[in-house]
């Protein structure tokens, strides 16, 4: 599964700390395993259930959204340098993971895709989190994961987590209805 992953997800090779990028791997690999799916199904996964018939895979989503973190830093870190530190690697790792427990919240059922009894209880935000704590990811990853979504608005986000807040809403705003 991980060769597949690795092709699926070009982006894993944009984190040039290899302890970083086997732990990524590693906690995405995780969530399909404790979600029951199969590499080629992360291209038909929604990438959100609150957009009835989306066109937009859970694959495009997180790929769409780690190229614009990618984006983003590479636009800001030459022309800011250290006066706005962003560390490149975090990001990209939060870029990949930060929908990571949507494969907890999901499940397939009779009519294509709902939540899961364990989505009832815990949205992805969560479980995200305990995926990548159980995968040994630093917390600065975790922090990236539980704040990215509305449940982090209250709170303070890095820079990491900021910029990773915007690409997702980037790329969920003009598609939502």
């Amino acid at each position: 599964m991980k060769e597949e992953l690795l092709k699926l997800i070009p982006e894993f090779q944009e984190i040039k700390n290899p302890e970083l990028r086997e732990k990524t791997v590693a906690a995405f690999m995780l969530a399909m395993e404790k979600g029951g799916w199969k590499a080629e199904d992360l291209s038909k996964i929604p990438f959100t259930l609150l957009i009835k018939d989306t066109t937009i895979s859970f694959l495009e989503h997180t790929r769409a959204v780690t190229r614009i973190c990618i984006g983003m830093a590479d636009a800001m870190t030459p022309i800011f340098k250290d006066r706005l530190p962003i560390d490149r690697d975090i990001l990209i790792s939060g870029g990949i993971l930060h929908d990571v427990g949507k494969l907890l919240e999901y499940k397939r059922d009779g009519k294509g895709y709902g939540k899961s009894e364990s989505g009832k209880l815990l949205r992805h935000p969560f479980s995200g989190v305990q995926i990548a704590t159980l995968a040994g990811l630093p917390d600065s990853i975790s922090h990236i994961i539980a704040n990215h979504s509305h449940e982090g608005d209250h709170g303070k986000r890095t820079t990491e987590g900021i910029l990773l807040h915007h690409a997702d809403f980037t790329t969920f705003e003009p598609v939502k209805p």
